[in-house]
């Protein structure tokens, strides 16, 4: 299966991140997600291709303050398990 993952915009709203941090996380977003849809896949309506215009992440708890690394990870988590709703 060929994977084209872009994300055109992540919003880290109530996160305590700095500016240097965004592309870390999203960096860590995308590995992450490329990982759960490769080993677990996908919803079978966005198998077949399309866009999808947005996914709301839902509430995360993160704790103190974590790596860029671990807080991307636990959001993509969220992410992955958002989009089987996107059917």
């Amino acid at each position: 299966m060929k994977l084209n993952l872009h994300i055109d915009r992540l919003v880290l709203e109530g996160l305590p991140v700095n500016r240097h941090d965004g592309p870390r996380i999203r960096a860590a977003v995308t590995a992450e997600l490329h990982r759960l849809i490769a080993t677990q896949g996908i919803a079978e309506a966005l198998r077949q291709g399309g866009a999808v215009p947005s996914v709301r992440a839902g509430d995360l708890r993160l704790g103190e303050r974590g790596s860029p690394q671990r807080m991307g990870t636990q959001i993509a988590r969220s992410i992955y398990g958002s989009l089987g709703r996107c059917e």
